[in-house]
């Protein structure tokens, strides 16, 4: 699965909604059986998608997550 984009108007940041939206497509996707993610993140990004248990890498973060795995787990 590829997340192309996450974007919030100027005038609607920091209220959560990117986060929120992204935290509802995961669990979506979870629910699919989706265990791997991936993405390429700003800096000024990394930080909502780190706290969602993104791992940090140079050019790219990635995320396993299983099924009955606590909540922000990655490998």
């Amino acid at each position: 699965m590829r997340i192309h984009a996450v974007a919030t108007d100027p005038a609607h940041r920091r209220r959560c909604h990117a986060r929120a939206a992204l935290a509802d497509l995961l669990g979506h996707l979870e629910r699919d059986g989706v265990t791997l993610y991936e993405l390429y993140a700003s800096a000024g990004s990394a930080p909502l998608y780190q706290g969602l248990g993104f791992a940090a890498d140079p050019a790219l973060m990635r995320m396993t997550r299983f099924p009955g795995a606590a909540e922000g787990s990655a490998s």
